[in-house]
């Protein structure tokens, strides 16, 4: 009988749609839309097992744009302060759609 955990990697269900989020990220400027997107998908896959692409390409943005993950929140911090950074646009799509 086998008692050691298998450590198998899981395929996140939000992974299609945000490896187009990451590797649209990549080719981008910082924009404080961008850079909260950044925070918001390197907040989701923090510890998860899988996706090891992803969390390797938000890394590389991250080092991109200057940044760490503590300037990262500061800066985001700050953009959600002022309430603009999501505002709808007409073509916009809410992600839990």
């Amino acid at each position: 009988m086998d008692l050691e955990p298998k450590n198998q990697d899981q395929q996140h269900p939000q992974y299609k749609r945000d490896r187009a989020t990451v590797d649209s990220l990549l080719d981008k400027e910082a924009t404080d839309r961008n850079l909260s997107e950044l925070a918001r998908l390197i907040i989701r896959y923090r510890g998860f097992p899988g996706a090891r692409d992803i969390q390797a390409d938000l890394k590389k943005a991250l080092q991109q744009w200057n940044h760490t993950e503590e300037t990262l929140y500061e800066q985001t911090r700050k953009i959600h302060a002022t309430g603009e950074v999501y505002r709808r646009l007409k073509n916009d799509q809410e992600d839990w759609v």
